[in-house]
């Protein structure tokens, strides 16, 4: 059996909510969550996807799928996938009709001190700078 190939799913979410709800607006964080999560699991992450309120029937959630480079997608929790689907029961409907699987790493999210939130911030505002946050 080849690899198990992983699509992580995080959610878009404005800077504006950076203060209140620091989790959901760093999908860098979000995203290596899921990588960890499928390194765990000796799968291979073969895809990034950043959402916000998408239609669970959009064609580009499913190309990937089509052409055999996701048979599983990763979520966080469920808290981003409310936020990245405009339904998630719907998503994981369409999962199951497709056979594709769809798992939460369920993990406690981090807790965003002051330092943290400034390194989110400059990721999101210097984007095409080259600087990664790290």
């Amino acid at each position: 059996m080849g690899d198990v190939r992983v699509a992580a799913i995080a959610s878009l979410t404005p800077l504006e909510e950076l203060d209140t709800d620091p989790f959901l607006v760093d999908s860098h964080g979000q995203h290596a969550m899921c990588a960890r999560w499928a390194e765990d699991k000796g799968y291979v992450l073969t895809r990034q996807l950043t959402a916000y309120q998408l239609r669970p029937d959009h064609r580009g959630l499913w190309v990937d799928v089509d052409e055999g480079f996701v048979d599983v997608f990763v979520a966080p929790n469920h808290r981003v996938l409310d936020r990245a689907f405009t339904s998630p029961a719907a998503f994981f409907a369409e999962c199951e009709r497709r056979g594709v699987l769809l798992e939460t790493v369920s993990l406690d999210e981090p807790s965003y001190d002051a330092g943290m939130k400034a390194e989110v911030h400059r990721r999101l505002t210097l984007p095409a700078g080259g600087f990664t946050g790290r």
